[in-house]
């Protein structure tokens, strides 16, 4: 028998998200069709040695200290055009009832409105976006077209 293929649940143009691996729950993210990556805001982002083993630490919303060993560097055109070079973390996310194993850019959002950006590349085959709602909690679509 073959597993069920995931059926794409509706979200909307704004959604609470979690992410369990960086104890990060109930915030608000953009969903942001003409990005291709995700963001998630943070800051004092630096490659550290710590006991022979190199390491990238980050503070992430709440001001925790995250260190990663896995993690590359990416060059990404952030929201003026311009190509900048940012580090990549691969991390757990929740939308609604799905859980997505994912990557996401680490970058200082700090004067942007939301402080998590979800892109084209984790919505793909997932979810539909309905511009018109905001936090539906990713709808069952077989639920809303009955």
């Amino acid at each position: 028998m073959l597993p069920k293929k995931n059926k794409p649940r509706l979200i909307g143009r704004r959604e609470y998200v979690d992410f369990p691996l960086l104890a990060i729950s109930h915030t608000e993210a953009k969903i942001d069709t003409g990005a291709y990556t995700s963001s998630i805001h943070c800051r004092h982002i630096e490659q550290v040695n710590r006991n022979g083993k190199e390491l990238l630490e980050f503070k992430l919303m709440d001001d925790t200290v995250h260190r990663v060993e896995e993690y590359t560097r990416k060059f990404i055109k952030n929201s003026f055009g311009e190509k900048e070079e940012r580090f990549i973390i691969k991390t757990l996310i929740h939308i609604g009832r799905k859980k997505i194993l994912t990557t996401v850019s680490l970058s200082d959002r700090g004067n942007m409105r939301y402080p998590v950006l979800i892109g084209r590349r984790l919505l793909k085959g997932k979810f539909i976006v309905d511009v018109n709602l905001v936090y539906t909690n990713g709808l069952n679509l077989k639920k809303i077209n009955t």
